[in-house]
Parts: structure tokens; sequence; C-alpha cells
């Protein structure tokens, strides 16, 4: 099992364990925040299910009808994690909404420690996520590590909400329903940002600025290029594949410029590890 793997199933198992502690200290402690934070986690243990898929699938070598590879499958997944978190939280709120003005029995105290141990797990699960999809380049590891980044967000939410419950039964007794909303609302957001993110990746946005230099210095350094007239990027799942046009001496061989071509895109791939492969083009230098 490859890291990224290891990390999704890291996931789904501290994901699901905060779900049902959640879940049963919310119902039995009648607090509609603490249960809504229990399905955001019923939630986390699906996408990074889907993370898992998404990185198993995008490790299938090309074939003949996907030269590229299958790498767009893991975009595909950080994709829908990001739809999946924003109607999941889009039903958390309506449910928290619907529930407002219903009598209720008093909030249990108890109901406050599984947030609090939720908080700490999705806080250090966030940074290892974050730290291993940047690492991988891995478009839905990354959006994972939002996504649990934003449930300790919604944790410290219904903290509050439970806190003021707790507080003053009387002044603040919805505060809890409203805390419930509140983390739907964090979930939706986290979702669309999530979405937007590995939209732009499907798009074939360009890589930043600073990694596009990278690949001109480096093409540039091999001697008998005199220029590079043209470098598109675009990500295929976890790498990117690079449109390279070299220029060199008009007068040169067509056997020396393919030789300097294929010089190359072996550095290139030697000495950046965020390209899958490099396409050269090599055209007459002005």
């Amino acid at each position: 099992m490859q890291t990224g793997q290891r990390v999704a199933v890291l996931g789904m198992a501290v994901s699901g364990a905060l779900a049902l502690v959640k879940i049963i200290a919310g119902m039995a402690g009648h607090s509609t925040a603490v249960v809504a934070d229990g399905l955001e986690s019923t939630g986390d243990v699906f996408a990074s299910g889907f993370v898992l898929l998404g990185l198993t699938l995008a490790a299938i070598p090309a074939d003949e009808n996907h030269p590229y590879g299958h790498g767009r499958v893991e975009t595909l997944t950080g994709l829908l994690i990001g739809m999946l978190l924003a109607a999941g939280g889009s039903l958390i709120s309506y449910i928290s909404v619907e529930s407002l003005g219903q009598p209720r029995q008093p909030v249990a105290a108890f109901v406050i420690y599984p947030l609090l141990a939720s908080l700490v797990a999705k806080s250090s699960l966030a940074a290892y996520k974050f730290r291993y999809g940047r690492r991988l380049q891995s478009a839905a590891l990354t959006a994972d590590a939002w996504n649990d980044s934003m449930d300790g967000v919604s944790a410290v939410a219904a903290l509050i909400a439970v806190g003021l419950t707790l507080a003053d039964p009387v002044r603040f007794r919805e505060a809890d329903r409203y805390g419930g909303f509140l983390v739907g609302l964090i979930v939706v957001t986290t979702g669309i940002r999530v979405a937007y993110d590995t939209a732009m990746q499907l798009m074939d946005t360009m890589p930043r600025d600073a990694l596009m230099n990278q690949l001109r210095e480096v093409a540039r350094s091999e001697p008998g290029v005199r220029g590079v007239e043209k470098c598109f990027a675009r990500k295929t799942g976890l790498k990117y594949h690079v449109d390279l046009h070299l220029e060199v001496d008009p007068e040169m061989t067509v056997r020396r410029s393919h030789d300097i071509a294929h010089q190359v895109r072996l550095r290139i791939l030697e000495r950046l590890d965020w390209v899958a492969d490099v396409l050269v083009h090599v055209e007459p230098a002005p």
C-alpha cells in the first residue's frame, strides 16, 4: 500500500470512530450540534474512502487508450469530495433549522468530551494530510485535509453552542441548534472551496510561476539551447505533463537537434520530481 493510500485509510479509521462516538453521545445527551458534527464526521469516512479509491485508480499505468495515465481519476475524486461536502453540509443545516422551536430535553454536559477529542484528532489528522498531500501533489488528499481542518472549526462552533446552552439553558435554549446550523454552513463552505480548486485543475490551469520558471531554467541549461519559446504544463493527477518549445541553431542537423531535445527531457525529469513527462518541440532560433 502506498503512502497516500495509508493516509486515507488512517483518515477513515479516525473519522469513523469519532462519528460513532459523537452521534451516540449527541443523541444520549440531546445535543443537535454534537449529532450534526457526528454526521459531518460520517461524511468524512466516505470522503476518505473516495480518496483511497481515487489514489488506487490513479496508480494504474498508462495504456493505449490513456497515454497520459489515469491520474485524472484522483482529481475527479477531489471534485466529488467537494460536492459531497456541500450537499452534506446543506442537509445538516436544514435538519438543524427544522428542529428550532421544538420541545427538547436539557443538553447533557458530557457531550463536550467527544467534541474536544474530535478537535484534537481532526487538527492532527489535517496537518498530517496537508503534509503528504503537498508532498505527493495529490488534489484528493489535500481536499481531504481541508475537510479535516474545517472539522476542527466545526468542533469549536459546536463547543461554543453547547457551552452557551449549558451555561444558561433558558436564555440560550436554541444555541445548540444554531450551532448545528453553523456546523453545516462550515461544511458547505469547505465543499465549495474544494470543488473550485479541483475544477481549476480539470480546466488545465497552469502551475504557479515559480514552477514554470524552474522548467525554463532547466531547459536553458542544456548546451545548444538558445531559448524557450513556449512552455505549457497541465496536471494529470499527482504530477504535470509539460509541452516545451525549444529554440536551437537553425542550421543544426535534425539528428543534433533531436539529441538536444532528448537531453532536455531527461534533465527535466531528473531534476523536477513534480513533472511526469515532457513533450519537446524544436524550432529554429530567430
